[in-house]
């Protein structure tokens, strides 16, 4: 069986927000025709969509054509809305699980679920993971930054102690690069390689930042492979021992229950992770159902050579489900 830990949906219809602080920030849907939505956000459409990702019967369809056996369902990352205020962003965040409830309850045996909370509001948030876990959802996914804030900044804390004490696990989705400036020439390298370098970014702060020293047994899935965390940490390593001891151990002793998926475009680059973190860090996510997603997923970890059956049952499923906390069954 494999499971895709990578996909994400969008709600067919939005809660009407439009007299809410806010305003035309929040994300409303606009019908193109009967399989296809604009998500229309301060009045510009940020991306058009069709019906994969909320019509059930849609996705298992596409799931048999692709062998998968079950989808790990996430929120389209726009609708973090880490801008929101308190009220308005625990309402909006509940919305949105409870669609993805319902999709889980129409197919019970295909179908796990991460949900959303305000992180923008650390201690509301963590308030909220006790309703995320009564909802039925296996755990929470995150941005890179919280509206430009480091996940390893010292106000996050209490909120990821939260999860590591609920048994959470978090996914770990870039989102808006901070240094989206640089981006010139083409307005794609926002996603195309902004997106990348928030993941290693995200993935060094947790570390640096002190968090997964004061929360070990938090389990955290970064998308798109980590980006080029695994080429990075060598570099963090050399420089705790040759510049400055800035964590009391090694940056690469904190990563035991670091997760990374396989969507890097390449056999090669799949191949390297696994080196690197070995198979039991790494699982299938292709980023259904938009345009850049793997088609079928596991696509390039098919093709990624040396790996035993063992090594490839495990990635296929073994790892998603240890990530997930779930038993295997």
């Amino acid at each position: 069986m494999l499971i895709d830990v990578h996909t994400h949906i969008v709600p067919e219809k939005m809660p009407d927000f439009s007299r809410r602080a806010g305003g035309d920030r929040w994300p409303v849907m606009d019908p193109v025709d009967s399989c296809s939505a604009r998500v229309m956000i301060s009045g510009k459409n940020f991306r058009t969509v069709t019906d994969q990702c909320w019509s059930v019967p849609r996705r298992l369809d596409d799931m048999e054509h692709e062998g998968v056996g079950r989808q790990v369902l996430s929120p389209m990352p726009r609708l973090f809305s880490y801008w929101a205020q308190p009220d308005e962003g625990r309402d909006f965040c509940r919305y949105v699980n409870e669609t993805i409830v319902e999709m889980m309850h129409a197919a019970p045996d295909r179908f796990y679920g991460l949900g959303i909370v305000p992180v923008q509001h650390p201690e509301l948030a963590a308030k909220e993971l006790a309703e995320v876990k009564k909802l039925g959802l296996q755990g929470i996914e995150i941005g890179t930054n919280i509206d430009g804030h480091s996940l390893g900044d010292p106000r996050f804390l209490p909120f990821f102690q939260e999860a590591e004490k609920q048994g959470l696990p978090i996914f770990v989705h870039a989102q808006d690069p901070t240094d989206a400036g640089r981006f010139s020439g083409a307005p794609l390298l926002n996603n195309l390689i902004g997106f990348p370098q928030e993941n290693v970014l995200a993935a060094a702060t947790l570390i640096t930042g002190g968090v997964i020293e004061r929360c070990p047994n938090l389990r955290v899935l970064f998308s798109h492979g980590g980006g080029g965390f695994a080429m990075m940490l060598p570099r963090l390593d050399q420089g705790w021992h040759t510049m400055e001891q800035f964590l009391p151990k090694l940056p690469s002793d904190y990563i035991g229950n670091f997760y990374f998926d396989t969507l890097l475009y390449d056999s090669a680059a799949v191949r390297y992770l696994i080196e690197k973190f070995g198979p039991s860090r790494i699982t299938v996510g292709s980023d259904y159902p938009f345009a850049i997603r793997e088609v079928p997923p596991g696509l390039h970890l098919k093709s990624a050579t040396g790996l035993s059956d063992a090594d490839r049952e495990r990635i296929h499923h073994r790892t998603a489900l240890e990530f997930l906390g779930l038993a295997e069954g």
